[in-house]
Protein backbone atom coordinates (compact mmCIF):
# COMPACT_ATOMS: atom_id res chain seq x y z
CA UNK A 1 0.00 0.00 0.00
CA UNK A 2 1.32 3.65 -1.17
CA UNK A 3 1.34 6.09 1.84
CA UNK A 4 1.20 9.39 0.46
CA UNK A 5 2.49 12.76 2.46
CA UNK A 6 0.50 14.61 4.57
CA UNK A 7 0.52 17.95 6.67
CA UNK A 8 -1.89 20.04 8.10
CA UNK A 9 -3.84 23.41 6.17
CA UNK A 10 -6.77 25.32 7.58
CA UNK A 11 -7.40 23.16 9.89
CA UNK A 12 -7.94 19.73 7.99
CA UNK A 13 -5.17 17.53 6.57
CA UNK A 14 -4.06 17.00 3.15
CA UNK A 15 -1.88 14.45 1.13
CA UNK A 16 -0.10 14.82 -2.45
CA UNK A 17 1.03 12.43 -4.67
CA UNK A 18 4.88 13.60 -5.21
CA UNK A 19 4.83 11.50 -8.44
CA UNK A 20 1.97 13.02 -9.85
CA UNK A 21 3.62 16.10 -10.56
CA UNK A 22 1.82 19.28 -12.99
CA UNK A 23 4.17 21.46 -14.58
CA UNK A 24 2.89 24.71 -15.47
CA UNK A 25 5.90 26.06 -17.09
CA UNK A 26 6.39 27.30 -20.36
CA UNK A 27 10.05 25.76 -21.56
CA UNK A 28 12.55 27.86 -22.97
CA UNK A 29 14.05 26.87 -26.49
CA UNK A 30 15.55 28.85 -29.69
CA UNK A 31 13.46 29.84 -32.59
CA UNK A 32 10.42 31.83 -33.54
CA UNK A 33 7.57 29.20 -32.45
CA UNK A 34 8.19 30.22 -28.28
CA UNK A 35 5.94 32.46 -26.17
CA UNK A 36 7.63 36.04 -26.57
CA UNK A 37 6.65 39.37 -25.19
CA UNK A 38 7.67 43.15 -24.33
CA UNK A 39 9.67 42.80 -27.41
CA UNK A 40 12.40 40.38 -26.50
CA UNK A 41 15.21 38.91 -28.82
CA UNK A 42 14.28 35.27 -28.90
CA UNK A 43 16.33 32.57 -26.74
CA UNK A 44 19.64 31.64 -28.73
CA UNK A 45 21.85 28.67 -27.65
CA UNK A 46 25.04 29.25 -29.28
CA UNK A 47 27.92 26.76 -29.58
CA UNK A 48 31.49 27.58 -27.96
CA UNK A 49 34.50 27.21 -30.04
CA UNK A 50 37.83 27.72 -28.22
CA UNK A 51 40.97 26.63 -30.96
CA UNK A 52 40.28 23.56 -32.18
CA UNK A 53 37.52 22.64 -29.97
CA UNK A 54 33.88 22.83 -30.34
CA UNK A 55 31.37 22.39 -27.88
CA UNK A 56 28.85 19.95 -30.30
CA UNK A 57 29.41 16.18 -30.39
CA UNK A 58 27.10 16.49 -33.64
CA UNK A 59 30.09 18.53 -35.29
CA UNK A 60 33.01 16.51 -34.10
CA UNK A 61 33.15 17.74 -30.17
CA UNK A 62 33.76 15.35 -26.89
CA UNK A 63 31.01 17.31 -25.29
CA UNK A 64 28.14 19.99 -25.62
CA UNK A 65 29.18 23.37 -24.52
CA UNK A 66 26.62 26.42 -25.20
CA UNK A 67 26.00 29.95 -24.31
CA UNK A 68 22.14 30.69 -23.20
CA UNK A 69 20.99 34.46 -24.37
CA UNK A 70 17.62 34.76 -22.22
CA UNK A 71 15.55 37.50 -21.23
CA UNK A 72 13.46 36.14 -17.92
CA UNK A 73 11.32 38.97 -18.33
CA UNK A 74 10.16 38.54 -21.92
CA UNK A 75 11.06 34.66 -22.47
CA UNK A 76 9.19 31.98 -21.33
CA UNK A 77 8.03 31.48 -17.52
CA UNK A 78 9.77 33.70 -15.14
CA UNK A 79 9.43 34.31 -11.55
CA UNK A 80 10.14 38.09 -10.32
CA UNK A 81 10.56 39.67 -6.37
CA UNK A 82 9.72 43.71 -5.88
CA UNK A 83 13.41 44.30 -7.29
CA UNK A 84 11.52 44.51 -10.47
CA UNK A 85 10.11 47.84 -9.59
CA UNK A 86 13.38 49.14 -6.97
CA UNK A 87 16.89 50.58 -7.97
CA UNK A 88 18.36 48.88 -5.39
CA UNK A 89 20.47 45.60 -7.26
CA UNK A 90 20.78 43.65 -4.13
CA UNK A 91 17.36 43.13 -3.96
CA UNK A 92 16.84 39.93 -6.08
CA UNK A 93 14.96 36.91 -6.28
CA UNK A 94 17.56 34.27 -5.27
CA UNK A 95 17.69 36.42 -1.37
CA UNK A 96 13.66 36.82 -1.07
CA UNK A 97 12.34 33.92 -2.21
CA UNK A 98 13.78 31.58 0.68
CA UNK A 99 10.68 28.86 0.74
CA UNK A 100 9.52 26.88 -2.25
CA UNK A 101 6.54 25.10 -0.97
CA UNK A 102 3.10 26.34 -0.62
CA UNK A 103 -0.94 25.68 -0.56
CA UNK A 104 -1.89 27.38 -3.64
CA UNK A 105 -5.93 27.83 -5.06
CA UNK A 106 -6.36 27.62 -8.80
CA UNK A 107 -9.03 29.69 -10.11
CA UNK A 108 -10.13 30.00 -14.12
CA UNK A 109 -11.71 33.75 -14.57
CA UNK A 110 -12.47 35.02 -17.99
CA UNK A 111 -11.32 38.61 -18.42
CA UNK A 112 -13.49 41.74 -18.18
CA UNK A 113 -14.03 43.94 -21.70
CA UNK A 114 -13.76 47.74 -21.15
CA UNK A 115 -14.95 51.19 -22.01
CA UNK A 116 -11.59 51.46 -23.85
CA UNK A 117 -11.45 47.71 -25.37
CA UNK A 118 -8.81 46.04 -22.82
CA UNK A 119 -9.78 43.01 -21.57
CA UNK A 120 -9.21 43.07 -17.56
CA UNK A 121 -9.18 40.22 -14.87
CA UNK A 122 -11.37 42.01 -11.75
CA UNK A 123 -11.09 41.20 -8.36
CA UNK A 124 -15.55 40.95 -8.85
CA UNK A 125 -14.90 37.64 -10.94
CA UNK A 126 -11.50 36.22 -8.55
CA UNK A 127 -13.66 37.05 -5.81
CA UNK A 128 -16.35 34.89 -7.26
CA UNK A 129 -14.46 32.69 -8.29
CA UNK A 130 -13.28 31.41 -4.91
CA UNK A 131 -16.93 31.57 -3.20
CA UNK A 132 -17.82 29.23 -5.99
CA UNK A 133 -15.47 26.51 -4.63
CA UNK A 134 -16.07 24.04 -1.23
CA UNK A 135 -13.46 25.65 0.62
CA UNK A 136 -13.28 29.09 0.95
CA UNK A 137 -10.00 29.50 2.81
CA UNK A 138 -7.52 32.19 1.21
CA UNK A 139 -3.87 30.31 0.38
CA UNK A 140 -0.34 31.43 0.19
CA UNK A 141 -0.82 30.98 -3.62
CA UNK A 142 -2.75 32.37 -6.32
CA UNK A 143 -2.65 30.75 -9.83
CA UNK A 144 -4.70 32.49 -12.17
CA UNK A 145 -5.69 30.45 -15.43
CA UNK A 146 -7.90 33.35 -17.95
CA UNK A 147 -10.62 32.16 -19.92
CA UNK A 148 -10.52 30.93 -22.77
CA UNK A 149 -7.74 28.92 -22.32
CA UNK A 150 -6.09 28.99 -25.75
CA UNK A 151 -3.36 26.60 -26.09
CA UNK A 152 -1.41 29.44 -28.19
CA UNK A 153 -0.56 30.53 -24.88
CA UNK A 154 2.28 28.40 -25.52
CA UNK A 155 4.13 29.94 -28.04
CA UNK A 156 2.18 33.29 -28.44
CA UNK A 157 4.15 36.83 -29.50
CA UNK A 158 2.46 39.14 -27.41
CA UNK A 159 4.15 42.33 -28.16
CA UNK A 160 2.67 45.30 -29.38
CA UNK A 161 -0.72 43.64 -28.76
CA UNK A 162 -1.59 45.23 -25.18
CA UNK A 163 -2.55 41.85 -23.63
CA UNK A 164 -5.01 41.34 -21.03
CA UNK A 165 -4.18 42.66 -17.54
CA UNK A 166 -4.72 42.45 -14.20
CA UNK A 167 -7.20 45.29 -12.25
CA UNK A 168 -4.74 46.72 -9.26
CA UNK A 169 -7.90 45.97 -6.73
CA UNK A 170 -6.97 42.30 -7.43
CA UNK A 171 -3.72 42.68 -6.36
CA UNK A 172 -4.19 44.77 -4.10
CA UNK A 173 -6.59 42.35 -1.99
CA UNK A 174 -4.11 39.33 -2.39
CA UNK A 175 -1.59 41.69 -0.59
CA UNK A 176 -4.19 42.34 1.77
CA UNK A 177 -5.32 38.78 2.72
CA UNK A 178 -1.58 37.93 3.02
CA UNK A 179 -1.39 35.84 -0.43
CA UNK A 180 2.34 35.66 -1.18
CA UNK A 181 2.59 34.22 -4.68
CA UNK A 182 0.74 35.19 -7.49
CA UNK A 183 1.15 33.30 -10.31
CA UNK A 184 -0.78 33.81 -14.25
CA UNK A 185 -0.95 33.24 -17.79
CA UNK A 186 -0.23 36.61 -19.53
CA UNK A 187 2.53 38.55 -19.80
CA UNK A 188 2.25 40.81 -16.99
CA UNK A 189 0.10 41.90 -14.08
CA UNK A 190 -0.12 45.52 -15.68
CA UNK A 191 -1.04 46.75 -18.90
CA UNK A 192 1.88 46.74 -21.74
CA UNK A 193 1.71 50.36 -22.11
CA UNK A 194 0.52 52.41 -19.02
CA UNK A 195 3.55 55.22 -18.95
CA UNK A 196 5.51 53.29 -16.55
CA UNK A 197 2.81 53.73 -13.16
CA UNK A 198 2.85 49.67 -13.14
CA UNK A 199 0.06 50.01 -10.37
CA UNK A 200 -0.56 46.31 -9.67
CA UNK A 201 2.43 45.28 -9.53
CA UNK A 202 3.38 48.15 -6.63
CA UNK A 203 -0.44 47.00 -5.33
CA UNK A 204 1.00 43.39 -4.84
CA UNK A 205 4.50 44.12 -3.53
CA UNK A 206 3.21 47.35 -1.08
CA UNK A 207 6.22 49.26 -2.50
CA UNK A 208 7.78 51.53 -1.81
CA UNK A 209 5.50 52.06 1.32
CA UNK A 210 5.88 48.79 2.66
CA UNK A 211 7.60 45.88 0.37
CA UNK A 212 6.10 42.42 1.04
CA UNK A 213 10.12 40.90 0.17
CA UNK A 214 9.06 37.10 0.10
CA UNK A 215 5.98 38.05 -1.85
CA UNK A 216 6.64 36.97 -6.04
CA UNK A 217 4.72 37.17 -8.99
CA UNK A 218 4.84 34.34 -12.09
CA UNK A 219 4.52 35.15 -15.61
CA UNK A 220 3.50 32.87 -18.80
CA UNK A 221 2.75 29.89 -17.53
CA UNK A 222 0.55 27.63 -18.95
CA UNK A 223 -2.27 25.23 -17.27
CA UNK A 224 -4.21 22.64 -19.18
CA UNK A 225 -8.27 22.39 -19.53
CA UNK A 226 -7.79 18.98 -17.75
CA UNK A 227 -6.34 20.31 -14.58
CA UNK A 228 -9.39 21.36 -12.13
CA UNK A 229 -9.74 24.20 -10.26
CA UNK A 230 -9.19 23.37 -6.38
CA UNK A 231 -6.39 23.38 -4.03
CA UNK A 232 -3.14 22.21 -5.17
CA UNK A 233 0.75 22.18 -3.49
CA UNK A 234 2.95 24.07 -5.31
CA UNK A 235 6.69 24.11 -5.88
CA UNK A 236 8.45 27.08 -7.40
CA UNK A 237 11.51 26.08 -8.63
CA UNK A 238 14.21 29.03 -9.84
CA UNK A 239 17.67 29.23 -10.77
CA UNK A 240 20.63 30.96 -8.54
CA UNK A 241 20.92 34.14 -10.10
CA UNK A 242 21.07 37.72 -8.34
CA UNK A 243 18.99 39.30 -10.23
CA UNK A 244 15.29 40.58 -10.00
CA UNK A 245 14.22 37.34 -12.03
CA UNK A 246 14.55 34.23 -13.41
CA UNK A 247 13.26 31.66 -15.54
CA UNK A 248 11.01 29.60 -13.63
CA UNK A 249 9.60 26.14 -13.28
CA UNK A 250 6.44 25.78 -11.31
CA UNK A 251 4.89 22.45 -10.66
CA UNK A 252 1.37 21.90 -8.68
CA UNK A 253 0.58 18.34 -6.53
CA UNK A 254 -3.43 18.42 -6.65
CA UNK A 255 -4.56 17.96 -2.68
CA UNK A 256 -6.70 15.64 -1.38
CA UNK A 257 -8.22 14.96 2.13
CA UNK A 258 -6.42 12.93 3.95
CA UNK A 259 -7.89 9.73 4.88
Amino acid sequence: MVTYPTFPYAGRSYSYDPAAPIDISLPLAPGANQVNCFWAEPVQFDTIRVGSFVGSVALGGSTNYQRVHVTPHGNGTHTECYGHISPDPTITLNQCLRRFLFVARLVSVAPAPQANGDLVVMLADVQAAFMAQPDRAIPEALVLRTLPNDPAKRHRHYSGTNPTYIEPALTEWLAEYNVEHFLLDLPSVDREEDAGQLLAHHAFWRYPAAPRACATITELIFVPDAVPDGLYLLNIQITSLELDASPSKPVLYKLLPAV
